[in-house]
């Protein structure tokens, strides 16, 4: 999911042109004319600066159409972002009056402190928000979003998700992970794009590169579909490959071994609004299978 700086959104107008089209005499002419009569000078002072003049106006004749096309896209940059930043005030003190205000002592709880039952780990898709599908509630839930919601092998090096694995496993002895893939999956379909042997320098293709598994099943299980099929089967092939790769964490494996955590995948169908979901059944001997497998419609 480019930031832009503020300055970005300072319009810029002619008072930064340089100083060769200023309307005043240069340092040199005005030191000669010091020893000019004062009628003299009066008339040199206004001769240059009339010929300065001119030569700014020539010169904003000629960039005007540049500058009144930089103008209008500075105006509109800045049009947009009050109007996107004054939308954000209102909802936020709607949700001060309505929701924070009339729970202040559930607000006051959470101030001194998190202890939420389940980790979350969701694609940063806008259209996927779990607390939003879900009806997570401030508190509830410890939310990761990355591209693609992957999650790399233990062995694989440090990285965000990992860390907040970590923490949330760890620290806030969460009892659930919850996976969540879903529809038409930008990330997905970028890895369902790559080839088997090509390794890329971008850093999504190096990110979603992760999958790679899902994919290889994908293309071996579903070889006779359309790209976009092979991309929908991929999108749930992924979340299960997430959940393996969850249990080669050390601390995960024997919290999920001893009862103490539960992994869960979900799939989030956002063009017909359905949510699929299903519990890792983790044996002892170490033999992982599916249960409970749920479709809410």
């Amino acid at each position: 999911m480019a930031v832009l700086s503020p300055a970005s959104f300072v319009t810029k107008g002619p008072s930064s042109s340089s100083s060769s089209s200023s309307p005043f005499p240069a340092r040199a002419s005005f030191l000669r004319a010091q020893s000019i009569s004062g009628s003299e000078q009066t008339n040199l002072r206004s001769s240059s600066a009339s010929k300065s003049m001119s030569e700014f106006k020539l010169k904003v004749a000629k960039n005007s159409t540049g500058m009144t096309k930089e103008r209008e896209i500075d105006d509109t940059a800045t049009l947009t972002s009050k109007n996107l930043f004054d939308g954000l005030k209102e909802r936020f003190l709607s949700f001060k009056k309505h929701t924070y205000l009339e729970n202040i002592e559930h607000y006051e709880s959470l101030a001194k402190g998190q202890a939420p039952k389940v980790m979350v780990i969701a694609c940063g898709d806008s259209r996927v928000c779990p607390s939003n599908i879900l009806g997570f509630q401030p508190g509830e839930a410890f939310v990761v979003r990355n591209v693609a919601n992957l999650v790399p092998h233990f062995e694989s090096g440090p990285s965000e998700t990992k860390a907040a694995l970590e923490f949330a496993v760890n620290v806030l002895k969460v009892q659930n992970i919850l996976v969540v893939g879903h529809s038409r999956c930008g990330g997905i379909r970028a890895l369902m794009s790559m080839h088997d042997d090509v390794e890329t320098s971008s850093f999504i293709g190096s990110w979603v590169s992760v999958g790679m598994n899902a994919r290889k099943r994908t293309k071996a299980d579903a070889s006779n579909l359309n790209f976009d099929q092979q991309c929908r089967h991929c999108e749930k092939e992924s979340v299960s490959c997430t959940l393996t790769n969850l249990l080669t964490y050390p601390w995960i494996e024997e919290k999920a071994k001893g009862g103490e955590l539960s992994i869960h995948g979900g799939y989030y169908d956002f063009v017909d609004c359905t949510f699929e979901r299903w519990t890792l059944d983790y044996k002892e001997d170490g033999e992982v299978s599916v249960k409970d497998r749920s479709f809410w419609c």
